[in-house]
């Protein structure tokens, strides 16, 4: 059995600061998969949107997801705290949601190995994923990270004022009509919230080579 032979993909869920990019990225260097970040996507239309006079019509959204490339996905811009805002406000809507869903599901076919990391992709994008992840952690561990984030940046904001925002964004993502986040059955449940990057890099690649092993044998 040779590399290239294999088709793997894995779908990896959770909520904000949980770890999931970090866990993601790490798989994706070690194994050499193709990582998509789900929520690069509705950055890069709520970034469209702002920067066509907050032009938010269906017709101008679905053109867009369909121009994606992963070129697009890259700009620092995406990163802004207008874009944010609305990337999770438009994140609800059903049509944006299905308009991406086709982006995500032609990289899968295109690639043989995949991961695709958000907050829906077990339940929604990937329902057969070869290895399901669903990343959690206690939302003070999560907002100790995303201060030390803020800090780099110089961003002057208070840790009670993170905890509360993640808060309030989980409760959104867990509650939503439209592609909830949920933990969905065969999953693998990680709690990064005492683990360090090297300790959660072990237990994620333990994962991936067992499923690969239960799959292909050795390889």
């Amino acid at each position: 059995m040779t590399k290239k032979s294999i088709n793997f993909s894995i779908a990896i869920d959770g909520s904000s600061a949980s770890g999931k990019t970090t866990g993601s990225k790490i798989l994706s260097k070690k194994f050499k998969f193709k990582l998509l970040s789900s929520g690069k996507l509705y950055r890069y239309l709520a970034y469209k949107i702002i920067n066509n006079k907050n032009r938010y019509d269906k017709k101008f959204i679905i053109y867009q997801s369909k121009n994606i490339n992963l070129n697009n996905l890259k700009h620092k811009r995406l990163y802004s705290l207008e874009v944010t805002k609305l990337a999770s406000i438009i994140a609800k809507k059903k049509y944006i949601r299905n308009a991406l869903k086709k982006f995500q599901i032609n990289f899968i076919k295109k690639n043989k190995k995949v991961i695709i990391e958000g907050r829906d992709i077990a339940s929604k994008i990937m329902p057969n994923a070869d290895l399901k992840i669903f990343f959690k952690c206690s939302n003070k561990e999560k907002a100790k990270r995303r201060l030390k984030e803020y800090k780099k940046a110089n961003k002057n904001v208070k840790l009670s004022e993170i905890e509360k925002s993640l808060k309030l964004r989980d409760s959104s993502d867990k509650n939503r009509k439209e592609s909830p986040l949920i933990f969905v059955k065969g999953a693998v449940l990680v709690d990064t919230t005492k683990l360090t990057i090297k300790q959660m890099e072990f237990k994620l690649v333990k994962l991936v080579k067992q499923k690969l092993f239960n799959k292909y044998g050795n390889i």
